[in-house]
Order: structure tokens, then C-alpha cells, then sequence
């Protein structure tokens, strides 16, 4: 099966292009999206609690209600993202483009 289309906890969808994936209430905890293209998306209600998310592309994704806690967000591009309501304990921006 192609690594870019699971999309189960722990999934490697590193470097994948997944441009306006709809990845509504998508349990992604603990997945490798480094350096992934977000960009569009739809991961509302998306659980990725402990994902790593460094250097994702998630510009003007929507992201409400989704569940980050614990992600890694470092140096993630995230401007016009929809964040409205997601859980963002303890998550990491660090140098992400906002």
C-alpha cells in the first residue's frame, strides 16, 4: 500500500503531498507528517496528538476542533490556518511561520 494514503496512529505520510486532503476526524496521533504539504486540507475534528508536524506545509488548512496536543509544530507553515477551537496543550510553534 502506497505510505501516502494510510492514514492510521503512528502512519510515516512524511514528505507526502496530500493538498486539500479530506482528512476530517482522521486519527493521525502520533504520525510523521515532516515536511508533509497540508496546504487546504481538512483535518477538522482530526486527533494528532504527538504527531510531528516540522516543516508541514498546513497553510489555510482547517484544523477546528482538531486535537494537537503534544504536536510539534516547529517551523511549520501555518498562516490562514482555521485553529478555532483545536486543543493546542502543550503543542510546539517554535519558529513556525503564523
Amino acid at each position: 500500500a502506497d505510505r501516502c494514503t494510510t492514514f492510521t496512529p503512528g502512519a510515516d505520510l512524511h514528505d507526502c503531498d496530500l493538498y486539500q486532503a479530506n482528512l476530517t476526524g482522521a486519527n493521525l496521533t502520533g504520525a510523521n507528517l515532516t515536511h508533509a504539504t497540508l496546504r487546504n486540507a481538512d483535518l477538522t475534528g482530526a486527533n494528532l496528538s504527538g504527531a510531528n508536524l516540522t516543516s508541514a506545509d498546513l497553510a489555510k488548512a482547517n484544523l477546528t476542533h482538531a486535537n494537537l496536543i503534544d504536536a510539534n509544530l516547529i517551523v511549520a507553515h501555518v498562516f490562514g490556518t482555521d485553529l478555532a477551537g483545536a486543543d493546542l496543550e502543550r503543542a510546539e510553534f517554535a519558529r513556525a511561520n503564523l
